[in-house]
């Protein structure tokens, strides 16, 4: 008995141990998150909510607003960008912008990329939308538009100003906005140098070619903000995003950032759980040559759990509806597929029906009619 009991117990702990592990990681940043990419899902987070200022994190916006208008054709890489005085008296970061002349786009979007360029990230602003004060409205609005509900821009470099913030959630959904619809931007990103007006500058991001697999995105320091990383990196066909906000150093934002990358590599896994079509239920159909009609999922599920428990995913079906009247086509919504691990919705799919029935005749309404009379009676 005492052995059996021993077994137990060291299978309780073997199952219990992951989740201790997990709980007792903690990131030496104020503020952090860690996502997959492929499915959104938060792997990690501690004050994620909180708007701090992010330093030139701002400038995955202002890149994403380049990157956009290229698409809609309101820019091309080949244009020229006339560089203003306010461009050219920029602070900070920079990559040399000279006044008066004129630089393509192309290497406008590479110095805000590569080197952090202040200049570059005001004349692109003025190019795109006359000012950089109407180019931050847009910054502002988009930001709307991507549900980021804790940022407030201010301008489009990210040097210090009164309100102008964003939270480490927000980041990462900007971030991988950007990735998922803009990817040519990583190869911007993991370049690591560029050279204009024959000034050498090195790419800022710590983890290129330090850390395995990473490829992005923006670095950000100042003395209010503190030393703060959107981070990205690709393993095994896993790619996560780490922010890690007002770190103390740069080696504690290196380190902050190599931790949490880490923790998501080492202790989660991505399933391809479900597929589109597949069926998961039925549903039942009133007056109809048939008395139930499968359900098939009409999305793809992917999941990303902790590396242990795959045995405890869950999953429900949720009908909008206890049955349908004939006559009932091919994929009509009838609810959706829910797929949980502790009692967290990791994942979910709408489902349709999979075949259609038609009305039934006559005689066989008549039949069904009185089994359910009689069924009633039964009871």
């Amino acid at each position: 008995m005492k052995l059996i009991a021993l077994f137990l117990l060291v299978s309780l702990f073997t199952t219990m141990l992951p989740l201790n592990i997990y709980a007792q990681f903690e990131s030496l940043a104020e503020s952090a998150i860690l996502i997959e990419a492929s499915t959104g899902q938060v792997l990690y987070e501690k004050n994620s909510e909180v708007a701090l200022p992010p330093a030139s994190i701002t400038k995955v916006m202002t890149l994403l607003l380049g990157f956009e208008a290229i698409s809609k054709g309101n820019a091309n890489w080949d244009d020229l960008v006339s560089i203003s005085e306010n461009a050219w008296r920029m602070e900070g970061s920079k990559m040399f912008l000279e006044v008066g002349s004129k630089v393509s786009y192309r290497d406008i979007i590479k110095g805000i990329s590569i080197v952090s360029a202040n200049d570059g990230c005001v004349a692109l602003a003025e190019y795109l939308s006359g000012s950089e004060r109407a180019f931050v409205a847009v910054m502002n609005q988009r930001a709307k538009e991507l549900r980021m509900t804790n940022t407030t821009f201010k301008n489009s470099t990210g040097l210090p100003e009164e309100g102008h913030t964003l939270s480490a959630k927000d980041i990462a959904t900007l971030s991988l906005y950007l990735i998922q619809n803009y990817p040519e931007i990583l190869e911007i990103e993991s370049t690591t140098e560029f050279t204009f007006n024959n000034i050498r500058q090195f790419n800022r991001n710590p983890l290129l070619g330090v850390y395995d697999g990473a490829d992005g995105l923006k670095t950000g320091w100042t003395e209010e903000a503190g030393y703060c990383l959107a981070a990205t990196a690709l393993q095994d066909d896993i790619r996560l995003i780490a922010v890690v906000l007002n770190t103390k150093s740069e080696s504690e934002r290196k380190t902050a950032s190599q931790e949490l990358l880490t923790y998501g590599f080492k202790n989660f896994k991505v399933l391809e759980y479900k597929n589109a079509g597949e069926i998961v239920d039925n549903i039942s159909v009133s007056k109809g040559k048939k008395n139930s009609v499968p359900l098939k999922l009409d999305q793809d599920i992917k999941i990303i759990i902790p590396i242990t428990r795959e045995n405890d995913i869950q999953t429900a079906v949720v009908k909008s509806t206890s049955s349908l009247n004939a006559p009932v086509a091919i994929g009509v919504s009838a609810g959706k597929f829910e797929v949980k691990l502790d009692d967290k919705t990791l994942a979910t799919s709408n489902i349709s029906t999979a075949e259609s029935v038609e009305k039934s005749g006559f005689i066989k309404r008549l039949f069904d009619g009185l089994l359910s009379l009689f069924s009633r009676f039964g009871k």
